[in-house]
């Protein structure tokens, strides 16, 4: 037993390496041989979890995403049956912004999505991971806003994804100019625009419903 939990921790440091190369020098700049440096271990190690360059970024894809996916399940949406008003507001921001670079943690991992993104319009090997999370991610949203009653949460839920991935480029490139209090702000106000002042009173009345009743 100590033995494989030292595997797994060693495993797992590699994966941490893998990241933070590609924080620094973008997946053209990551090699099993950086990876070894940087996670002070010698290459041969390296190669006992990940044979190849290839296996090593499939593995760093997966992990960023599971790592996303398990903090959404910490926000399950049928917390937010009932909600109206600000409270409705609150509570989703609180769910969004786990997908947020809003700290160290997840900076990094909107870094890394980011790169692995891009790679995947040329490099059909990180297709599969891309399009899992961007669809877990879709369906997550839809669900938060179908229980708080907005209409036509589908398409309110493209909306979001296209804030969601405008503020996520901003906060982690160059060019980009907002903090995370602006993150939050514009983010609260879109919210606000869907949640609150922009309902009619026959949205505002719109039954909830409970994650069991989506179609």
């Amino acid at each position: 037993m100590p033995a494989r939990i030292d595997l797994e921790k060693r495993r797992k440091d590699v994966v941490e390496a893998a990241f933070r190369l590609l924080v620094a020098e973008g997946i053209t700049g990551l090699s099993l041989r950086k990876v070894a440096v940087e996670s002070g271990l010698n290459i041969g190690s390296v190669r006992h979890y990940f044979d190849d360059h290839r296996n090593l970024l499939v593995a760093a894809a997966d992990e960023v995403g599971d790592r996303m996916g398990k903090r959404l399940t910490r926000r399950p949406t049928d917390t937010l049956v009932g909600l109206d008003g600000e409270p409705a507001v609150d509570a989703l921001q609180a769910l969004v912004e786990e997908l947020l670079p809003l700290d160290d943690e997840r900076r990094v991992e909107s870094i890394v999505l980011m790169e692995f993104i891009v790679a995947a319009r040329v490099n059909p090997v990180f297709r599969p991971v891309t399009e899992r999370m961007a669809a877990d991610m879709r369906q997550v949203i839809t669900q938060a806003l179908d229980v708080l009653g907005v209409p036509e949460p589908a398409e309110e839920a493209e909306r979001l994804i296209a804030i969601l991935g405008g503020l996520i480029l901003d906060a982690v490139t160059p060019h980009g100019s907002l903090g995370n209090e602006r993150v939050r702000r514009t983010l609260r106000a879109h919210l606000r625009s869907v949640l609150v002042t922009g309902r009619t009173g026959t949205h505002r009345d719109a039954p909830r419903r409970t994650p069991g009743e989506m179609t």
